[in-house]
């Protein structure tokens, strides 16, 4: 199988002790690359050095909106040069989050904004944090395009979906779409043509139904597969065929 992770961050402590053995068991079900957005500058040479050590491992440099309080203007004066390090294959994760109270939103869309502006000038894909901030996000897009990129973890509306990948841009989906509960997303699955979505983990984060408060990881990216398939009625081989295709067309990767 083709499966990417498109969105994981194994750069972080929670896998500071066993991380062999994590790829290990993502290699054992079928995810053998997975894309790995930075969050902070600080965290920018060890994901570098994992980039080295690993193969699929594909790094991507930026500033998450949530951790705000760590950004300074000098990381965004050394961003450039480190999305033109021959390992990057994007910019992020970057953008805006509405959801976590007293996150300056005036200081997130000037960083934001500055993402933008340089995936258009080393033309590559943004990889996107929008949470209760999708409206705000596609403005900004609008306003300061065109670029091309993916929506991690989405959870927008299904009409904001068609103005996106009107845009050119994909959704990540990942562990939600596993909640039953979860009617909406479900119902972007089936109605969003399969080549605008990206399979993805967040691990740590967001586990999949059933493992709440267990540590997400790679190797269940194949429950969202399963998943995404189930809605659409169609086999998992087609899913997980068809989103690789479509992360390795956003990022540049070899196929």
């Amino acid at each position: 199988m083709n499966l990417i992770d498109s969105h994981c961050h194994l750069d972080v402590a929670d896998f500071a002790d066993d991380l062999p053995d994590t790829l290990a068991r993502a290699q054992q079900a079928g995810v053998k690359r997975f894309i790995v957005p930075a969050i902070s500058a600080a965290g920018w040479p060890h994901l570098a050095q994992l980039a080295v050590r690993h193969p699929g491992f594909h790094p991507a440099y930026g500033l998450h909106p949530m951790f705000l309080a760590e950004h300074t203007d000098a990381d965004l004066e050394t961003l450039p040069d480190w999305l033109k390090r021959p390992e990057c294959i994007a910019v992020g994760e970057c953008g805006l989050d509405f959801f976590v109270p007293d996150l300056d939103a005036a200081r997130q869309e000037v960083i934001f904004r500055e993402h933008i502006r340089l995936a258009a000038e080393c033309d590559k894909a943004l990889i996107i944090h929008a949470r209760k901030a999708t409206e705000r996000v596609i403005q900004l897009l609008r306003q300061h395009g065109p670029v091309r990129g993916v929506i991690h973890s989405y959870s927008g509306s299904l009409e904001q979906a068609r103005q996106l990948t009107a845009m050119g841009f994909l959704l990540g989906i990942g562990g939600p779409i596993t909640y039953p509960r979860s009617a909406r997303l479900r119902a972007i699955v089936q109605e969003i043509p399969l080549q605008y979505l990206l399979l993805e983990t967040d691990a740590p984060d967001q586990p999949m139904s059933g493992e709440q408060g267990k540590r997400n990881e790679p190797s269940k990216l194949i429950r969202v597969a399963e998943a995404v398939a189930e809605i659409r009625g169609i086999p998992m081989a087609v899913v997980a065929e068809q989103t690789g295709i479509n992360a390795e067309r956003l990022f540049g990767l070899a196929a």
